[in-house]
């Protein structure tokens, strides 16, 4: 695919440049990890906190998830301490999202009755509800200009589905029956998932409102959707305020009712975007502990422990050392210095008319040429002179396409340094002025 081809000015990838990469720390906190779990010293139980070479507890070493639930605690801003057991160690978002959709949902009988993915969607998630039985079950919702999403289409949508045929309120071990395992926990099965990047979207960049978050968080409470968040680029803020996004996780565990035991959100992080992405290491987080630990209750995580287990261990060394924030810190320096430069060229080369998206934060941008363009046919040229655009059609949702493709493109930040940046778009916005109809 596009985003793995090599050219001098590929805007499709969505991973840092190779010399972003925190080699020198990993290998320091590798070293360190090793010799401090050494067998020499009292540093582990061999229960909540195991030998990073050996088999890992279901739900990742204790040790690591204070340090994940206390570092979010200072980023957030959170007055009331996270409790560590709602904290699942993964292997990143990717995995994480098939362990959530395995754990929590079951399309069949139509017990979990819809999928909905934020549209335009990260291009590579309809594969992920697509082997999780959601195939003919997935509907977009549109993110609009300014970064929320629209309400009104989600919540006809829901009473569309309400209407169809009648909901039992319980969720049996009956109606589940296929999945049901007696020797485990009862799942957590809800009635709908929404999928969404709530902070500096992928694919357009927007972000939800504190209002809209709690306005969402009402709406899975009435209609019983768990709502999976990619929250993996929240700390890739470039705006001049320290007042972060807060994670829908957080409103959904500060407004749990009275007897409330699962919550309806589960954020979906991971190091990747922070670290690199070769390291397989993340997190998800819950409202309650009862959530998480249904998480790690997998057959997967049941036979071989929490994925990722040493990697897991070394994020903790580089969280326990600060290093991790020292590096935030820079890849926010040098990511800015990016945006901006992006966001110079696209006003200043693209055609006048050209709407793009918010640049404030995470990876990307949306852009969309007026209608005497066509992305596509642009594209197209653009590749031969070594430039590669995301265009919309990679995307739209499986089965519930809205024409991203004609105008729509999206462009990554993180693999071009400023220079790079500019000299793509002013190759691009070349190519427009011989397309224009």
């Amino acid at each position: 695919m596009s985003h793995q081809k090599i050219a001098p000015y590929n805007f499709f990838k969505g991973h840092p440049s190779t010399n972003l990469l925190p080699t020198k720390e990993i290998l320091e906190a590798t070293q360190k990890v090793l010799s401090r779990f050494d067998g020499t010293l009292d540093t582990y139980d061999g229960f909540n906190d195991t030998h990073p070479l050996n088999y890992g507890p279901d739900l990742g070493n204790l040790e690591v998830r204070k340090l994940i639930a206390s570092w979010n605690d200072k980023n957030f801003g959170l007055t009331t301490p996270t409790d560590p057991n709602c904290l699942n160690l993964t292997s990143g978002a990717s995995y994480g999202i098939m362990n959530i959709l395995a754990q929590t949902t079951f399309p069949r009988d139509n017990i979990t009755r819809q999928a909905f993915l934020i549209s335009p969607t990260y291009f590579l998630i309809n594969a992920a509800f697509v082997d999780a039985g959601f195939s003919g079950k997935l509907s977009g919702i549109n993110e609009l200009d300014d970064g929320q999403i629209d309400f009104e289409e989600f919540e006809t949508k829901l009473k569309s589905f309400e209407s169809q045929s009648e909901i039992k309120k319980e969720i049996t071990k009956e109606d589940i029956a296929p999945i049901y395992d007696p020797y485990r926990p009862m799942k957590k099965i809800f009635r709908y998932v929404l999928y969404i990047v709530p902070t500096f979207s992928n694919p357009k960049g927007g972000s939800l409102t504190t209002e809209n978050r709690k306005k969402l968080i009402q709406l899975a409470r009435k209609y019983n959707i768990l709502i999976i968040c990619d929250d993996v680029y929240d700390l890739l803020d470039f705006r001049d305020t320290k007042n972060r996004y807060e994670r829908l996780v957080h409103l959904d565990r500060e407004s749990l009712p009275e007897g409330e035991e699962y919550g309806n959100v589960i954020s979906n992080a991971t190091f990747s975007k922070l670290l690199g992405p070769g390291l397989r290491a993340g997190y998800q987080e819950t409202a309650t502990p009862k959530l998480a630990h249904l998480l790690s209750q997998g057959g997967a995580h049941r036979s071989g422990g929490t994925p990722s287990h040493l990697n897991t261990v070394i994020v903790g060394e580089l969280l326990r050392n600060g290093n991790i924030d020292k590096f935030i810190s820079k890849l926010n320096s040098i990511y800015s210095v990016r945006a901006k430069a992006m966001k110079k060229a696209l006003v200043e080369y693209l055609p006048k008319g050209t709407k793009i998206s918010a640049l404030e934060g995470g990876y990307f941008t949306w852009v969309s040429l007026p209608p005497q363009y066509d992305s596509l046919e642009i594209a197209k040229e653009c590749e031969t002179r070594g430039v590669i655009l995301a265009t919309g059609d990679n995307f739209e949702v499986n089965g519930d396409a809205k024409g991203w493709g004609k105008s729509g493109v999206r462009l990554s930040l993180s693999h071009l340094d400023a220079d790079k940046i500019e000299e793509g778009i002013k190759i691009w916005a070349e190519v427009c002025k011989k397309h224009y109809h």
